[in-house]
């Protein structure tokens, strides 16, 4: 297989970014290229356009290297539900929850071949492919039985570039001690090492540079500044923090209430390219404040969550917040959180079978959990009842359990009318309350404008023209592609690329 690995001393040390750089770049020079990740922990997901389930930096990856995102990309997805386990979903469908212990123990031989058939899958479709590691490959405890580090580097037999991240510190002991851990027959494999994520004059780095190569025995490819605003979409806490971090102050103050198994936060980026709006998130009441609008997103554990917001008093904020006027969006299970009432009856959202749980009683509805999850992409039109002027179609894309029925004769209405003929989500008080299960809801521009307008509105606001996100995205990454260029060896890349298995 032609392909090379990307691997990173330690997590969000930039992996995903520079995969997605690596895919844009050979993309351009005309290769038929494939991102992949064998495993992902993420409950940050993606739906292919057949309706399959994988990792969300995936199926930006696939987009950056012009191609259609699939299940090969991302065989093997594990979501979170509790500190002790995870839903694995293998080849884009839930297979079982397991305990991390479990997991090691059962699943490690299934995972062997679906990762085989994955690369000759990819193998068969495409001229190159450029493989994403996870975490770090010296995770002692876990190495003799890993699945997405130097494992697969093996069984597709490619080169491997080692990323480390010079804004946490001690990036020196990171490559020094992440190489001795590698045994012999591992270490060969790295073939060039990145230095990502440097803030300052990079030619101050130039004794740095000299010093890792005189070490190692191996080239410093690249010394990548800091790059702000690019679409790569993180996976985990540190990427969110960091991804929003430099959100600033602004006339439009969104609150996110920050759930402890927060799914699919990609939701809430679109504002980011919003300049009157700032994006806060909220995980404790006393900060809470008084937001012109609050989102509650989708989550892996809905119920865990639920009591996590009555618990930290946060539930209260959020009903006495909208008694008092202010504008809710519940995406998925935010929306379900919504509701009066959240049945687990076969344990499917908590484990615990026969499960019933007080929502927040904003919406009159029920929500019921079922075993099988709903994955589909979604299309429609905001709901004729809704009253609300036309808007160009919405789409976006369905991930859950379970579905929410009304109580009849209840104020309100249908949010959406799918394509499909159904009637989706809640919508009443002229917008002020919103349940919806589209995760990308946002994303729709038309649509994220007029909902910002009516807050702009609201406040003596002037209204905003839209913001054609999509093209912003893929403009960014474009600029953000040509910032690094000066600072990355890219031809000895492709040497390393292009010679690999051929020295002996």
């Amino acid at each position: 297989m032609k392909g090379i690995m990307i691997q990173g001393t330690s997590s969000d040390a930039g992996k995903s970014f520079i995969t997605t750089v690596f895919c844009r770049l050979l993309a351009q020079e005309g290769w038929e290229v494939a991102p992949f990740k064998s495993q992902n922990m993420s409950n940050n997901s993606y739906v292919t356009t057949d309706g399959f389930e994988i990792g969300r930096a995936q199926g930006i990856q696939a987009e950056a290297a012009n191609t259609q995102a699939s299940i090969w990309m991302n065989p093997i997805l594990l979501k979170p539900r509790s500190d002790q386990s995870s839903e694995v979903v293998l080849f884009g469908k839930p297979l079982r929850t397991l305990s991390g212990m479990s997991y090691r123990e059962n699943f490690y031989e299934q995972g062997i071949e679906a990762i085989r058939l994955s690369l000759s899958k990819l193998e068969e479709e495409y001229e190159v492919v450029v493989m994403e590691g996870a975490g770090s490959p010296v995770e002692i405890n876990l190495k003799d039985r890993e699945l997405v580090n130097m494992k697969v580097a093996e069984l597709a037999d490619v080169p491997v570039i080692l990323v480390a991240d010079i804004e946490r510190g001690g990036v020196f002991a990171s490559i020094i001690g992440t190489l001795e851990l590698l045994t012999p027959s591992e270490r060969k494999r790295v073939r060039g090492i990145v230095v990502n994520k440097f803030r300052g004059d990079i030619h101050l780095f130039e004794d740095g540079v000299a010093w890792i190569e005189e070490k190692t025995g191996i080239p410093v490819l690249g010394v990548i500044p800091y790059i702000n605003g690019h679409i790569v979409e993180g996976e985990d806490s540190l990427s969110l923090a960091d991804r929003f971090s430099a959100s600033k102050t602004a006339p439009i103050d969104l609150a996110v209430l920050k759930l402890p198994y927060i799914s699919n936060y990609t939701d809430i980026e679109p504002f980011l390219y919003e300049k009157d709006v700032s994006i806060r998130w909220v995980e404790d009441a006393s900060a809470f404040g008084k937001p012109d609008a609050l989102i509650i997103p989708g989550t892996k554990s809905t119920i865990q969550d639920l009591r996590y917001l009555k618990t930290t008093g946060l539930a209260r904020k959020v009903i006495d917040y909208y008694r008092d006027g202010g504008s809710i969006i519940g995406i998925c299970g935010g929306y379900q959180m919504l509701c009066e009432q959240l049945i687990d009856e076969e344990g499917s959202d908590t484990g615990r079978r026969r499960t019933k749980e007080a929502g927040l009683c904003l919406i009159p509805a029920q929500t019921t959990f079922s075993i099988e999850k709903k994955t589909i992409r979604s299309k429609g039109s905001l709901h004729p009842k809704t009253g609300l002027e036309k808007v160009a179609q919405l789409e976006g894309y369905e991930i859950h359990l379970g579905h929410t029925v009304w109580k009849k004769g209840q104020a309100g209405s249908p949010f959406l009318m799918l394509d499909s003929g159904e009637a989706e989500g809640f919508y009443t008080e002229n917008g002020r309350l919103i349940g919806t299960y589209m995760h990308h809801l946002f994303h729709n521009d038309e649509w994220r404008t007029l909902w910002l307008n009516r807050l702009r509105e609201r406040k003596n606001l002037p209204l905003n023209e839209t913001i054609l996100i999509n093209e912003e995205k893929y403009r960014k990454l474009d600029e953000a592609v040509e910032q690094i260029r000066p600072f990355l060896h890219w031809e000895k890349v492709k040497g390393i690329l292009n010679e690999w298995g051929q020295e002996e």
